[in-house]
């Protein structure tokens, strides 16, 4: 995480990273405040205007907690001057090492690698997704992260699908279903279950049996991700999650 900017001499947050801080693992609420009080511009700011910048970025909890009460336990990182709350220049230092804390061996790289594969994706809104899967690894939210890369993923396929296979395919879905209505957007495509079109793109050739049997073990993850159940996830089952996608989906379509 971290794009950094730095004037005159203090460290101020985008919204992107603030958002990232807010939503990684152990991070106290006195900390998440100081992020909010960091983002540009670098300025006071009171306790209302605090609370919105929480909740636009997802720190939902911020609604119920007294935020004064947190700030005031904050002593030298933060003071009250008549126009709001304002980092010190100590605060302003305890956001900079946390923004700067680096990521962990299996996180930097392979969100690196699908970020830097983001503008090779045509639509946009399949961009968004994988935007925010890359954003929720980096925060390590794991589960988001399986399902908004599964999802960038198979957009990824139904896009190639619509510019390349597109008869191939509705013929060989029409053998495998009487009641399929040949598909020509997207949309129509995620008529089929994810499971069947990845049958039909073996069937196709548009992958081959090991990739098949890679995209079905990535839906099963995803399909325990995408549930409230006591599957439990960490950051090296993710990032070969996000990786194989990368490798079979994102970097070859």
């Amino acid at each position: 995480m971290g794009i950094e900017t730095w004037a005159y001499g203090e460290h101020v947050l985008s919204e992107a990273d603030l958002e990232s801080l807010l939503h990684a693992a152990a991070v106290s609420n006195q900390s998440r405040l100081l992020f909010c009080l960091a983002l540009a511009p670098l300025q006071a700011r009171p306790v209302a205007r605090l609370r919105e910048i929480a909740i636009k970025a997802g720190w939902t909890g911020a609604k119920r907690l007294n935020l004064s009460e947190y700030l005031k336990r904050a002593r030298s990182l933060a003071i009250l001057t008549p126009e709001g709350w304002k980092l010190t220049s100590g605060g302003q230092q305890h956001v900079a090492a946390a923004a700067r804390k680096p990521q962990t061996t299996a996180i930097r790289p392979v969100a690196e690698n699908l970020r830097a594969l983001l503008q090779r994706i045509r639509s946009t809104d399949t961009r968004a997704f994988v935007e925010e899967a890359v954003r929720a690894f980096e925060a390590s939210l794991y589960r988001s992260a399986i399902v908004l890369s599964w999802i960038g993923a198979v957009a990824v396929l139904y896009d190639h699908i619509i510019q390349h296979h597109l008869s191939a395919f509705n013929a060989e879905a029409a053998k495998r279903d009487r009641t399929w209505r040949p598909a020509s957007t997207s949309d129509d495509l995620a008529r089929m279950k994810e499971y069947d079109f990845i049958q039909v793109l073996q069937a196709i050739s548009v992958i081959g049996k090991s990739v098949k049997d890679e995209l079905e073990a990535a839906l099963r993850l995803r399909n325990g991700a995408g549930h409230p159940n006591s599957l439990k996830l960490g950051e090296h089952r993710t990032s070969g999650h996000v990786e194989s996608l990368i490798l079979n989906v994102y970097s070859k379509f």
